[in-house]
């Protein structure tokens, strides 16, 4: 994976897209478990929320960045 990235004629770190990405896939899946009322089963549901999207961060970045 290229460490910049050129976007019209713009370097960007590589990890941006994957960035991107994740925000995406974890506003869906906040939604989906705030109807599913999952945070009621939590102790601190910012905390919760802040380190599942930084799990699926690191997961999604190691996964792509080899």
């Amino acid at each position: 994976m290229p460490r910049e990235i050129d976007l019209f004629s713009l370097l960007v770190p590589g990890l941006l897209p994957i960035l991107a990405e994740c925000v995406v896939v974890f506003v869906v899946l906040d939604l989906i478990l705030a109807r599913l009322d999952f945070y009621r089963l939590t102790w601190h549901p910012g905390l919760f929320r802040v380190a599942l999207f930084a799990a699926m961060f690191s997961g999604a970045s190691l996964l792509f960045w080899q």
